[in-house]
């Protein structure tokens, strides 16, 4: 546990009364990426004055929640460059809330706080309940199918905020903004789709209501924050002396660009490195195409070429160079952001990710593929085919991700899949043979490639023909062969 008065020195505690926070925003999903980032940007702000405090939710593993609250709301983040670490203790946290242990109905109560005017979230991709393809919701989910039976009682994001938004409207109270901090391209948008989409067919006047007085802000995040192993939490409490079960690490670099639509006010976050500006989308798209889109890229062929970290695959040349044309040379031309140098960005982009302080496991990064592939590689696809340039490196990372979901690696080892869709992945894999078939199988999950994909013929067959070169010749061979010959 986490003992702030043994703590070094050198760590940095906080320097505000911590009594004089207020809950004025809830955040649903306190992951690791949230601890790093949002959290810390708010912590900065409480040095500055600011009472905006945090309730943190976790709708399933309660584990980290009561952590958490054992230690008094605090927690210890750490920013590791190769020749330097930072240790500081975030104290913006009032209280904590797990879905299934203190009940959903604590949540919704919590979110009905007249104080609260921004209910945040990071639950990734798969949270949204949503068709990846489209950003439409997936009304034959699980979830919300017993949330459109059990409207008082949800399961899902959407219907657990939508619950919330009715208790508001029925009490008199105001609205809050809901931000998504997920990676995705508008969230703001997705966000908004999902949960009126869910309130018509609950309840019509409630939809109506949501679309006058709710407001979902977009926003842009990005920071690379690694999963913690036992061997980074030993180290750590090597270095405090005492453990820290909610402690996370992160590398020095952040941005946090911000829709500034808020309905009923927000922290000063500008004040604490945060950008707030009107249009969220060329940076979302610059973000999830150029870092998230080469990271997939290098963690499937990465994996596959027995990789474990992504700094290891910045010491492959033909690895390091592919992800700095694809980024350059197939992501950068379908992005629409004046005034950026993006070759510069890409050239940040490989600096960061040879920082070997950040374990980031290409494992971890090829998590959830079914959610990831829309926005990072199949968008920029598209353009490209639109506007007949090539788009060989995009598709080679869509050809590593389907070796991926095979679940074998190159030396016939399983892989473990992890995927909302891991049971549909499989079933498409076990009924296709290998090479073309697989290749048409896995396009065939409309969800993730809709309709257009499976039926170009020239996709298809690159797809094809990069799959049998993994196959044959590995992914170390096949991306040196490709890269040097475009």
């Amino acid at each position: 546990m986490l003992e702030i008065d043994r703590l070094p020195a050198d760590v940095q505690r906080p320097r505000y009364d911590r009594s004089k926070l207020k809950t004025r925003m809830v955040h649903i999903g306190f992951g690791a990426f949230h601890r790093a980032h949002q959290a810390l940007c708010s912590d900065k702000l409480a040095e500055q004055g600011s009472n905006w405090g945090y309730c943190e939710v976790n709708l399933n593993s309660g584990e980290l929640i009561q952590a958490l609250r054992q230690q008094d709301h605090l927690y210890t983040l750490t920013e590791m460059a190769d020749d330097s670490l930072n240790t500081r203790v975030i104290g913006v946290i009032t209280s904590a809330l797990h879905g299934k242990g203190d009940g959903i109905e604590a949540v919704i109560a919590a979110m009905s706080q007249p104080d609260v005017a921004i209910v945040s979230m990071t639950v990734t991709e798969k949270g949204y309940c949503h068709h990846p393809a489209s950003g439409d919701l997936n009304h034959e989910h699980p979830d919300i199918q017993h949330d459109l039976a059990h409207p008082d009682a949800p399961r899902s994001l959407p219907g657990l905020i939508l619950a919330a938004i009715r208790r508001r409207r029925d009490a008199g109270l105001p609205p809050f903004s809901v931000m998504s901090c997920d990676n995705m391209p508008e969230n703001g948008h997705v966000t908004r789709n999902v949960i009126v989409q869910l309130a018509q067919r609950q309840d019509g006047a409630l939809a109506d209501y949501i679309q006058q007085h709710v407001t979902f802000p977009s926003t842009m995040v990005d920071r690379i924050v690694p999963a913690m192993t036992d061997s980074a939490f030993a180290q750590l409490a090597d270095r405090l002396g005492c453990s820290d079960p909610v402690a996370v690490e992160a590398e020095p670099f952040f941005q946090w660009v911000i829709e500034d639509n808020f309905v009923s006010g927000r922290p000063a976050w500008e004040q604490a490195g945060a950008e707030l500006v009107k249009d969220v989308l060329p940076f979302e798209e610059m973000k999830l195409r150029m870092l998230n889109g080469s990271h997939s890229f290098l963690a499937y062929l990465g994996f596959l070429s027995g990789y474990e970290y992504i700094s290891d695959c910045m010491a492959d040349t033909s690895l390091r160079t592919a992800a700095r044309r694809l980024m350059l040379e197939q992501q950068a031309p379908t992005l629409r952001t004046p005034g950026v140098d993006l070759t510069a960005y890409a050239d940040s982009l490989i600096a960061r990710y040879e920082n070997r302080a950040i374990k980031h496991r290409t494992w971890q990064i090829a998590t959830d593929g079914t959610q990831k592939l829309p926005q990072r590689l199949l968008d920029s696809v598209r353009w490209h085919l639109r506007n007949g340039s090539n788009c060989d490196l995009l598709l080679l990372g869509v050809a590593g991700w389907m070796r991926y979901v095979g679940g074998v690696d190159e030396q016939g080892a399983p892989i473990e899949i992890r995927d909302p869709l891991k049971a549909e992945l499989a079933e498409r894999v076990a009924a296709s043979a290998e090479g073309e078939a697989r290749v048409k199988a896995l396009l065939g999950m409309k969800a993730v490639f809709g309709e257009d994909l499976a039926q170009n013929a020239e996709v298809v067959a690159t797809l094809t023909r990069f799959w049998l070169q993994l196959r044959e010749h590995g992914a170390r061979a096949t991306v040196a062969q490709i890269v040097h010959s475009l």
